[in-house]
């Protein structure tokens, strides 16, 4: 019984920020999300901000991974151009995963955003949508084509399941 102990113990990541903020940086970096995570900060709740926690030259996948399994909750600030971005919706995939798996809170904020567009995959979020399906549709790799359509369905899914969430809204802040 011990060793399932240490191994359950060895598994799980160690918590080092209370949050992961997911963001699209051309919509909100340099106005919502700057102001919601200073708010943060100074309440002194630690705060994984991309910009200020990864290194240069360092990869961000494996640290975006280490840092949403190594948070207490996630904030996900879903703008126009969220689903537009592969990055944001491996984010968001990777985010789904961690609540589903462990104790992880996911607090959606939709800014400038209707949650239903997010679920229902209409207006930016249906036209991001359609560009990486047409994306996919031209790869010539079949292997990565695969690939990238089971991506799609996921994200697709992904994006349902996170506007079903109780969030805030934001709009016009």
């Amino acid at each position: 019984m011990a060793i399932l102990t240490e191994l359950s113990e060895e598994q799980e990541a160690p918590i080092t920020y209370d949050v992961f903020l997911s963001f699209r940086g051309k919509d909100t970096r340099l106005g919502f999300t700057d102001h919601l995570y200073q708010a943060l900060v100074n309440e002194n709740i630690s705060t994984f901000l991309d910009e200020e926690e990864v290194e240069t030259g360092e990869k961000l996948k494996p640290e975006l991974e280490r840092a949403i399994k190594g948070s207490r909750a996630s904030i996900i600030v879903l703008s126009k151009n969220y689903a537009s971005s592969t990055w944001c919706l491996d984010e968001l995939m990777m985010i789904l995963e961690q609540r589903r798996d462990s104790n992880h809170i996911v607090l959606p904020i939709f800014y400038n955003v209707e949650p239903t567009h997010i679920r229902k995959q209409k207006s930016t979020f249906g036209k991001a949508l359609f560009k990486h399906k047409q994306r996919i549709e031209s790869e010539k790799d079949a292997e990565k084509k695969i690939e990238d359509a089971h991506k799609l369905e996921m994200w697709t899914k992904g994006l349902t399941k996170i506007a079903d969430l109780k969030g805030k809204d934001a709009t016009g802040r």
